[in-house]
């Protein structure tokens, strides 16, 4: 697991382990919620922050760093929740088909600009760090989660799951994104316990 912050996901994942067992957390940020909830839940935990994000030379020594990380725990499947760091393809094909991705808007199967919502509306495709945010710029009707399956572009590959959630009247970001939390939960406990079947 893949986690930059405070770990609501891999805490519903914890309380779970229906059918798979976390085999470690991994961070980019000292002192988060997710190390905290991986030492309470007895599962191994490394930190591994990325001192100097903008040095290609040191981003990738350092994601060499994760991903032999990775590998020597051998997991069948990469859960990035809340994970805030974008990683390169090199990166991504060498976990291709084992790497999932919870992301707080809805998204398409593929690189589409729109997602079409289950009334036949459509909405942008809001891809990046500040989806939740950005739905309430773009004054949306209906924003969402989706869990999709990770490749070398950013937010974009087919789709595991998703939730619609209504923007509503009076809504700020903070707000909005628990309600997309507590779907988002729910989700990505049905998604890892639908893969671990298949391994």
């Amino acid at each position: 697991m893949l986690a930059s912050g405070s770990g609501s996901n891999l805490q519903a994942l914890i309380q779970d382990q229906t059918g798979y067992r976390i085999v470690l957390v991994l961070s980019d940020r000292p002192g988060v919620g997710a190390l905290a909830h991986a030492e309470q839940g007895g599962i191994p935990a490394r930190c591994l922050p990325l001192q100097a994000p903008r040095e290609p030379n040191v981003r990738a020594a350092w994601e060499q760093e994760v991903a032999e990380t990775l590998e020597r725990y051998a997991p069948d499947l990469i859960v990035m929740a809340g994970w805030m760091r974008v990683m390169s393809a090199e990166f991504t094909d060498r976990f291709a088909g084992r790497i999932i991705n919870q992301h707080p808007a809805l998204l398409p199967d593929d690189a589409a600009a729109h997602y079409h919502l289950a009334d036949g509306r459509t909405v942008p495709a809001i891809r990046g760090a500040h989806a939740v945010r950005d739905a309430l710029r773009l004054e949306l009707p209906v924003t969402g989660c989706t869990v999709h399956w990770v490749g070398p572009e950013v937010d974009v590959g087919p789709a595991l799951a998703r939730a619609e959630v209504p923007v509503l009247p009076g809504d700020d970001e903070q707000t909005l994104h628990e309600r997309i939390k507590q779907l988002e939960r729910e989700l990505i406990v049905e998604v890892v316990r639908r893969l671990a079947q298949r391994v």
